[in-house]
């Protein structure tokens, strides 16, 4: 269901950023604004979008670890509006202008993932990735030549690999997602 009435869409996620900032012991200043999206899949009218910029003393807390608090009060915002998950991206959350430059870095990205798949003609995978990004790779990839990508696996483990355009059947591998540390033991912890 779109943004129907943006003025109460917007007060109650200034509530939400209220109660964070109390209760959370969170130091956020944020600004609201709202504007109109990309046009609809049948080409209709644009759809409304919220826009809320961060600021203040913990917006690196905010997007440490590649932005995951940052999409996650996103995730909470659109929730609360109760957006269906293909309208996700019309609540949009921004700090310190982290989406910019990590859209400059996945274009950078699929700009040399591309170079390579046209002089190898073997496709690439990228790492596991959000739907987001992967979406933001797709469309890095639509204005370049020479090749195609496609969204490969399920749930988590879901990847983008950019082909040779016209073989999309060629087999690939996933990267394999970097395992996390093993837990921190001290020294002389459980000998005896």
């Amino acid at each position: 269901m779109p943004i129907e009435d943006l003025q109460q869409s917007a007060q109650k996620i200034a509530g939400f950023l209220n109660s964070l900032n109390k209760l959370g012991g969170m130091r956020l200043k944020y600004r609201i604004s709202a504007g109109e999206g990309e046009r609809d899949a049948q080409g209709g009218e644009a759809r409304q979008i919220i826009n809320v910029e961060l600021a203040g003393p913990d917006v690196p807390l905010v997007i440490q670890h590649n932005g995951e608090l940052l999409r996650a009060l996103e995730t909470l915002a659109a929730q609360m509006l109760r957006l269906d998950h293909h309208e996700h991206h019309l609540v949009s959350f921004d700090a310190a202008n982290f989406k910019a430059l990590h859209a400059q870095e996945l274009q950078l990205a699929a700009e040399t993932a591309a170079e390579k798949v046209r002089q190898s003609g073997m496709p690439y995978s990228f790492p596991p990735m959000n739907s987001r990004d992967r979406r933001l790779l797709h469309m890095a990839c639509r204005g370049l030549k020479g090749v195609e990508t496609a969204s490969v696996g399920e749930g988590s483990d879901r990847f983008l690999v950019i082909f040779p355009e016209g073989k999309t059947d060629l087999p690939v591998a996933p990267q394999v997602r970097p395992q996390s540390r093993p837990p921190f033991k001290p020294r002389g912890f459980g000998r005896r």
